[in-house]
This record gives C-alpha cells, structure tokens and sequence, in this order.
C-alpha cells in the first residue's frame, strides 16, 4: 500500500451560522464517565464528488455551519466552574475543519483502504485529534473534521469530544450534515433535546486525577478486522442459537459434526429443542455477541477456572423511568457486565453463553439504571476503558446507528470506519452492513496471536466473512 503521509491544504474554524441562544448544559454522569477517553471517531469513504475540492469544500464548510446551529453543544467547548462541575459552553468557538489529500501518499485508492484483510493503519491518518483525551475539549474545539481526497473517492472523518456525545447523538448530527449537505433546507432530522432533567445529572463533583490519559495501553500493538456477516447468516446464528431445524443447512454435514464438537453439545446434531420458559427469545445481536465471546474466550487459551466478562455498552434512554426521548443530546450509555468461568464459555454451548447474555439485558430496567446512579454517586470515577484482566471483551457502538444514510450529494458512503481512538486487545464495534437487511459488520481488535487463532476457528468462520 501506499505510502500513507497526506497533504494538508487547508485548515479553519467553522462557526454556526447563527448565534446559539442556549445557555450552559452540564455534563451528566454518563457525559463525565468519558472525560478520560479518547475522542469518539467515525467516518465515511464516498465515491468521488461531482464537484472539484475548489467548490466542494466550501460547500461543505457552509452545510456544516448550518448544521451546527441546530447542534450548538459541538461548537462550544466545555468549563469548570469553581465548585468542580463541568459544562458544555455554547461559546460558537467553533469546530476544526482541514481539507487534505492522499496525493503525496502516492494516491490512495478505495481499494488499498478496503482490499486487505486488516484494516490498514493509513486510516488512522483520515481523522483529526488522534488519541486526544475529551478533558481536552476545555482549550481545544469538541468536534473537528477532516475531509481527505483519494485517488477514487474522498474520506469524511469526524472526532468529537466523548464526554458530549454518544453514538446516538452524534450520528443524528452526522445525518442532519449530510442531509443539509444535499441541499435539504428543513432537515427531516429529528432535532436534539437538550433538556438537563434526569436522574443522569448528579449534585456530585467528579474528582479527576492530576494526569489526564486514558486506562489502557494505547500503544500496545494489536490486529484490527472487519468482519461481515450476511442476514442469512445472522439468521442461522440465531436459529442455531435457538434450537430450531434451520439453524444448519441440512447438507452441511460435515460443519453440523464440527459444530457439535466444538461445542460438546449433541443436540446440535438434531437441533430440536425450542426457545423455552425460563428464557424469552434471544435475538440476532445477542445470538452474534454469544458467539463472539465464546470464539474470542477460546482464542485467548485462558485457563479454565478464569473470570471473563462481556461488557456491552447500553443505551438507557428507554430503559429509565421517566423515559428520555431518543433525541435527548448527550451520552446515555451504561454498561452490561456478564461474568463467566472462561471453560463454561469455551466448552459450554452457544446457546448457554446466549442465555447468560440475554438474562443480564432483559434484568437492565429502570431500577438498574438508577442502581448505577447511586454505585457512582458513591464512588465517583470515570468509565475505565481496556482489557486489564486479559480476558475481557467490550462490544460499543450500535449496528442500529444509521451510519449509511448520510449522502452528503453524491451517494451513499461505500464502507464506514473508525480511527485508531480507544482500542485495545477485546474492543469491538458493530456496524451495520451496507447492504441492510440486518447484516452487521464487526470492527473486533484482538492481540496478533489472539486474532490469528480467532481466524482458524471454523465455528467463527462458519458464520463469519471478511
């Protein structure tokens, strides 16, 4: 591939086009649990642009200054007030905004970007504010952009401070730019609620350590994957998962034999046992979740009386009571922690690990919610991010999150990616598949050995591709 060292042309502060009326917001615990992570960062590969960079950037910058007067918070930055507490100034300092070109990188094409089987490290060089801590966000803008030229397509990366935004709100955001972009002057976009009312916003200070980094090893060397899975492969996973007669192809003997050996479990040679009492339905996601940390919690060789843990971030605006609106602006993230023996999950079936998933999200209420509240209350701390234990997976983002529908006026985005911001060895990223219909694409980041292991695994492999 390709050198990946990019030209730089230009770079400039993109204010709203109006002046923002809205008044301080305070950051929620949800918002202050992320202060020590890295900058979220997400993007977009596009087909070329009908329009040359001379027009399309200002076009660009335009879209995204009307865009930022219906989500002021990204514009501002955040302040601390003389008692501890933090805020979201909406200042209209403005967000970062550079223009630059894979030319002198010996032109990068789409594919040099989605050929290789890892992704390649040159996408890391498509985003602003690499590895920047969101505590920064109180003398650096909260949201930055970069829009880089390829050889064939043009790459729009976007960094924003983690302590104000979520996957749900910042993609809403993503989507309304893309929809002004295309020339909409009332986007169809449902606009963000700002309100500040729940019980996420706590009368407790947050007491942060001297040193600003995040809680894991940033360096540490690790392989990053994309890995599709089609709808009709989700769609066995979770017959499979299940006990229904779908869940294998019938003249796939051979894998239906391996299966049932990996797992010790005989009733996969029949597959007849249906969904029972004790458990509801366990659905597509936590059927692909299962398998995960099952094949993942092998790979690794743990031993068997070891704890593993699945951690899935949740988005707990319906899940409270009362409920917030999913437009509500912010984080509203809690984690789900499920706890094994690392043999039960290795040896045990798939649909033991499914079951143990799906008691723990079904158990998520409001009360739970509220527990959460109070544990932090107590303790006050930042969310520590990393796999410290060596025997954690941690599942973020959403293959719900409308990642594909932001044609900015050109069509839609060709692949979605992220930059190398909070990963580590068991981070992994759900995207939905661009061809819909429930495929679901997993960025999953693993230690080299763990990876190439996880690639050998043909219970893995049976339902995965990429």
């Amino acid at each position: 591939m390709p050198s990946s060292a990019l030209t730089v042309h230009s770079k400039c502060t993109v204010v709203p086009h109006q002046n923002s009326t809205l008044g301080d917001l305070k950051l929620s615990i949800s918002d202050l649990n992320m202060l020590l992570s890295h900058y979220i960062q997400k993007g977009c590969l596009f087909p070329t642009p009908s329009l040359p960079s001379r027009t399309l950037i200002p076009h660009l910058t335009n879209a995204l200054s009307r865009t930022l007067s219906l989500f002021p918070p990204f514009a501002g930055r955040l302040k601390t007030d003389a008692d501890g507490y933090v805020y979201i100034a909406c200042n209209d300092a403005g967000v970062e905004f550079v223009h630059a070109s894979a030319a002198a990188a010996g032109d990068i094409s789409v594919s040099d970007l989605l050929s290789p089987p890892d992704v390649p490290p040159a996408f890391k060089q498509l985003f602003p504010f690499h590895h920047k801590i969101s505590h920064t966000a109180h003398s650096s803008p909260i949201m930055a952009f970069q829009v880089t030229e390829l050889a064939d397509g043009v790459f729009i990366g976007c960094a924003v401070c983690h302590a104000v935004t979520d996957g749900a709100s910042f993609w809403n955001f993503f989507n309304t730019f893309a929809e002004v972009s295309r020339g909409a002057t009332c986007p169809s976009i449902r606009l963000p609620d700002f309100r500040r009312e729940s019980i996420l916003v706590s009368k407790v200070v947050l007491q942060l350590p001297e040193d600003f980094k995040v809680t894991f090893d940033a360096d540490e060397p690790f392989r990053e994957r994309i890995f599709s899975f089609s709808p009709e492969s989700i769609q066995k996973l979770k017959s499979m998962v299940n006990n229904r007669r779908t869940a294998i192809p019938p003249e796939n003997v051979d894998a239906v034999e391996m299966l049932a050996k990996l797992s010790s479990d005989t009733r996969l040679k029949t597959v007849t046992r249906g969904v029972t009492d004790e458990t509801a339905e366990i659905s597509s996601f936590q059927s692909l979740c299962a398998l995960v940390w099952r094949c993942v919690t092998r790979a690794r060789n743990l031993e068997g009386s070891k704890a593993t843990t699945f951690r899935m971030a949740v988005n707990v605006r319906q899940r409270m009571e009362p409920k917030l609106g999913d437009c509500y602006f912010g984080n509203a993230i809690q984690s789900i922690a499920t706890c094994a023996a690392a043999g039960d999950v290795a040896n045990k079936d798939l649909r033991w690990c499914a079951e143990q998933l799906n008691k723990r999200v079904r158990a998520y209420d409001s009360a739970m919610v509220r527990r959460a509240v109070e544990n932090w209350e107590r303790e006050p701390k930042c969310f520590e991010l990393g796999n410290h234990d060596g025997a954690t997976v941690q599942m973020g983002s959403s293959h719900r999150f409308p990642m594909y529908d932001n044609d900015f006026g050109w069509g839609r985005p060709l692949a979605v990616r992220s930059g190398g911001a909070n990963k580590f060895d068991g981070k992994m990223s759900a995207f939905p598949g661009r061809n819909g219909g429930g495929a679901v694409d997993l960025e999953v980041v693993l230690a080299p050995d763990t990876m190439a292991r996880l690639e050998s695994d043909p219970e893995f492999m049976f339902y995965a591709s990429g």
